[in-house]
């Protein structure tokens, strides 16, 4: 089973990152420009909180508020669940389903290290099972021709 690490690894190590003082929109504009769903929130080199499309539709558009005028801080998760990158990726599907969550904050020694999300980890099962059946496929393959 793959780690987190590996995952990065594939991903990239840049994260985007928000301020709690940042307005929503400037969130929203970030996560478009870099076709993300979630940005880490930062105060200074500490990791205050996370802010997901879902945080927009569920607590601005729904409450009638304006991305242009509400603060990143008034929406984030403060309550996020963090993992360490030399965990698997099964330990991440059980920690998002348990906390039924899309995206895991990946910290190393008290470091933002990354950001993984549901997708990553899908992508990652479906790459491994690939992986798995060519092998399979491959041994199959070369018995019969002995």
């Amino acid at each position: 089973m793959n780690t987190v690490r590996q995952l990065l690894q594939l991903k990239g190590d840049f994260t985007w990152t928000v301020r709690p003082e940042d307005t929503v929109f400037e969130a929203l504009r970030l996560m478009a420009e870099k076709d993300v769903s979630a940005l880490p929130v930062m105060e200074g080199n500490q990791v205050v909180g996370v802010i997901a499309e879902r945080d927009y539709a569920r607590k601005v558009i729904l409450r009638g508020k304006a991305s242009k005028e509400t603060l990143v801080k008034e929406i984030m998760i403060k309550d996020f669940p963090c993992i360490h990158p030399d965990q698997t990726v099964e330990e991440c599907m059980e920690v998002m389903t348990h906390r039924r969550v899309h995206h895991l904050v990946v910290m190393e020694d008290n470091r933002l290290v990354g950001i993984v999300s549901s997708g990553d980890i899908v992508r990652d099962i479906i790459y491994t099972q690939r992986k798995k059946l060519s092998i399979l496929e491959g041994r199959t393959l070369a018995n019969l021709f002995v």
